[in-house]
Parts: C-alpha cells; structure tokens; sequence
C-alpha cells in the first residue's frame, strides 16, 4: 500500500522519491548541493579580493602598527589595547606619510612660548619604536648650530605634523649628517610645501653626502652605508672593516625570522586598522575640498 501511494505521488509530481542510504540515491543528481558548492567558491573568490583592498604598502606607511619582532617583548592584549588608542589618535591629529629622508614640521604646545606652541622644521634622520613608543628624530641647522628634535609619534602635545617634502634617502637611517657639513643639514624654517602629484610613487634622493674628517661619532666605514660618498681613508681602515663585517647574516634564515612579523600577522592588523583610518582619511578629503571650494554670491 506504501509503495502504491509512492508510486501515485511519484506520477503526480514528476520526481523520484529518494530513500536515504538506498543504492538508488547515487545515481539521482543533487543540485542544491551543487548550488551551495558554487557559492563556497564564489566565497573564496571574493574574500582575496577583500583582502586586497588593504594596500600593499601599508607596513611602510604605518611602521608603528606591527608589534615588537621580540618574542619576550610580545602581549597580545597590550597591543590591541595601544591599536586601539593609536587610532584614536589619529581621528584627533592627521599623521601624513613620511619616511627618514622627508622634510617635516611639528608643531608641539609650549606654556613658555609667546603663542603658547613652538614650530621645528627638519629633515627625518630616524625612526625608531613600535606602538605607543614609536618617535622620530628632525635635525637643522640653526644659526650655524646643529639643533635635533626627538618627538613621540603619538604625544597629545603635538598639535600638527606637516610633510613639507615627501622623499625618500638610500639609508634607512641619516644619523651620518652629524658628522657633515651644515649644508646637508640646513632648511628654512619658512618653507612651503611641495606637493606630488596624486598616486605618484614616493621619490628618492641619491643625495651623496660627504663627510668632514675625522674623528667621527661613529666607525661609518664599517657600516654599509649607500648614501655616504668616499670617506677618504687609509687602507687599514677598510682592511679592519672587512675583517668585522658579517656578510653570510643574509642568509641567516632563522634571524631575518625572528627580526620581522609573519605576513599572515601583518595582513590581519592592516586590515583591523586600515578599515578605521580609509573613513577617517575620506571624511577629512571631504572637509579639505569643502574649504577650498567658494559659494559664489549674488551681484547685483
């Protein structure tokens, strides 16, 4: 009798009833399976695409962000806790792009100043530090006397950071124009900005600097240094710094490993914090277009 009612219903509705764990089930196609399969690829496809969004260069605009490459140094808490904060400092104070090479101006509160705020322009020798510890060092010459400025990236006493020039030296580090002539070193306090144009790569400077004589602050022959023209010294000199050099820590695997976070880590904190800073970095292009733009008026 129940296979009689299955046999009607079967004629009635036009399918084959399936039994589940029957032979018979094998041979019967299964399209909503298929359809979910489809859309777990259409998933898999879009969520690279998501990924992508976060630029490639964030790790070199936003140093700061990655943690401490030192294990004993790590906690995970803490560095969320100071993202957190990190990014709320930024909705407050626009911190432009800069690298050690760009010619920058801060401008920092000062209760002993005449307008209560002090202003130091100078070319960035060095960037150092992660999270909330992370600062940067400007140096000028200032009535024939080299003046350097430490300031903490994220300290609420800045009041305003300007990029005068955005550009890049072939160091990393320019603590050599210690050793220089004011020349490398001298910029007027009242420049104006230089502006790129939109989308343009960030240019480099292959500025050769030469040094005065010795004594210096630092053995520089012995540091592989690309900006830094022929120091002019005795052959013992470069003898010893051959015999000092290190050159298989390249191909140190396990040390270039334990100096840089996973990229796995990197995509995951860019994409946490890039999501924050795009609206912030819209809404303030919006703000900029609408100062610049003029209602015009009524003449009569």
């Amino acid at each position: 009798m129940l296979l009689r009612n299955l046999n009607f219903h079967r004629f009635q509705c036009g399918f084959t009833p399936v039994f589940w764990g029957s032979r018979s089930s094998s041979n019967v196609p299964l399209p909503d399976i298929q359809q979910s399969s489809d859309e777990s690829v259409s998933e898999k496809q879009v969520k690279p695409e998501r990924k992508s969004v976060v630029p490639s260069n964030s790790r070199f605009i936003y140093p700061e962000f990655l943690p401490d490459p030192k294990i004993e140094w790590r906690n995970s808490l803490r560095e969320k806790l100071e993202r957190m904060d990190m990014i709320q400092r930024r909705k407050h104070i626009d911190i432009p792009e800069f690298y050690v090479g760009s010619i920058m101006a801060v401008s920092s509160s000062n209760p002993h100043a005449p307008n209560k705020a002090t202003r130091f322009v100078g070319i960035c020798i060095q960037r150092l530090g992660c999270g909330l510890r992370a600062n940067f060092t400007l140096r000028n010459v200032i009535k024939h006397i080299g003046t350097e400025m430490k300031y903490q990236l994220y300290d609420p006493t800045i009041q305003k950071i300007e990029v005068l020039r955005l550009e890049k030296r072939l160091d990393d580090e320019l603590l050599y124009l210690r050793d220089a002539p004011n020349e490398y070193s001298t910029f007027d306090e009242n420049m104006e900005v230089e502006y790129l144009p939109e989308g343009s790569p960030v240019p480099v400077n292959p500025l050769m600097v030469k040094l005065k004589p010795r004594p210096w602050r630092a053995r520089w022959e012995r540091k592989d240094m690309k900006g830094l023209a022929d120091l002019g010294l005795e052959e013992r000199f470069y003898e010893r710094a051959k015999e000092l050099a290190t050159p298989w820590e390249k191909y140190d695997l396990m040390k270039q490993y334990r100096r840089t976070i996973p990229e796995e880590e990197q995509k995951e904190i860019f994409a946490e914090v890039y999501s924050e800073l795009h609206e912030v970095e819209v809404m303030r292009k919006k703000m900029k277009r609408k100062k610049v733009f003029i209602k015009p008026t009524k003449t009569v």
